[in-house]
């Protein structure tokens, strides 16, 4: 089982498709979004061509209006290698949601349990001063997990308060007991890293194709459904953004702009995410390398290890 990592934009996806294609083996995408239906430019999905070249999992399984959790994830990538190895195939596993990737190899980080009148009076505060300043609030009591957290994400962002309510310690703490885990796992790793200012360079030419294939128009259309968007469909990067311009409280090209650093934020994020993972065998890639080059390097790193 081979699983590829790495931040947003930084070819992945090619490469995973490109070492599946060989041997007939089948991918499981590692992404929170992708599993929604219909929100395939921002997400940037495989394109059909290759859905019909190589078997897909994972992607486009909920409704948006659903809302999917980390458990779900892992019991449905759990139910996808299951069906793969009984068809005898090989396993490539490709993504960028750090906390997926953390529960398919070491499996779920429980925390410590809920409180139903903390959380709510959390989720009513974040209603009337806005989800901003709660994250302003984390920020302050646990910067590590605040680094870690999409400021969009209420869901995450209200946890980690809740967390830090109920047992006065930052929920980081608790989850580098989870980092610090010693549990073993078959996964053979190969992560995708760029330098900084590439990776910068890359998320920009990507915001900008996903505007130029119709963001704005797919974000209309979802908008438009009969039933509304989940809480977690909704502050996915490109769409929260999109639906702020829809609204009338920013131009397009401030949306635009938010998109490429809030994207560029995601990817600071899931570098500190990756940092904690280990047996990675990182390849770095040189901004003029090609996809043919950066497959050779993996396949011999592959081949060497079995």
């Amino acid at each position: 089982m081979i699983l590829i990592l790495g931040v947003t934009a930084s070819g992945k996806g090619r490469l995973a498709f490109d070492l599946a294609e060989s041997p007939g083996a089948e991918i499981i995408s590692i992404d929170s979004m992708k599993v929604y239906r219909r929100m395939d430019i921002g997400t940037a999905k495989p394109p059909q061509e290759a859905r019909q070249q190589i078997k897909y999992h994972l992607i486009d399984i909920v409704e948006p209006s659903d809302s999917f959790s980390v458990g779900a994830f892992r019991d449905a990538a759990l139910g996808a290698m299951e069906q793969i190895n009984g068809r005898g195939k090989e396993i490539i596993a490709v993504g960028g949601t750090a906390l997926y990737i953390k529960a398919l190899l070491y499996g779920l980080f429980e925390g410590p349990g809920t409180d139903k009148q903390i959380r709510a009076e959390l989720q009513e505060r974040a209603e009337s001063q806005g989800l901003a300043e709660l994250y302003q609030e984390l920020t302050r009591i646990d910067p590590i997990a605040a680094e870690r957290i999409n400021p969009n994400d209420s869901k995450r962002v209200i946890r980690a308060l809740e967390v830090y309510r109920i047992t006065g310690k930052p929920i980081s703490s608790f989850q580098r007991q989870w980092d610090d885990s010693d549990a073993k796992h078959d996964w053979t790793i190969i992560g995708l890293r760029r330098e900084k200012a590439e990776e910068s360079r890359r998320i920009n030419g990507r915001v900008k194709n996903m505007i130029s294939a119709g963001l704005v128009d797919e974000v209309k259309a979802l908008l438009g459904e009969e039933k509304p968007l989940s809480k977690q469909a909704r502050c996915a990067i490109g769409y929260a953004e999109i639906i702020e311009y829809l609204n009338g409280r920013i131009e397009l090209e401030d949306a635009v702009e938010l998109i490429k650093k809030n994207t560029r934020r995601l990817a600071k994020n899931q570098r500190t995410w990756f940092k904690t993972f280990k047996d990675v065998h990182w390849l770095d890639v040189e901004p003029d390398e090609t996809a043919e080059e950066i497959l050779y390097r993996a396949k011999t790193f592959i081949e060497g290890g079995r």
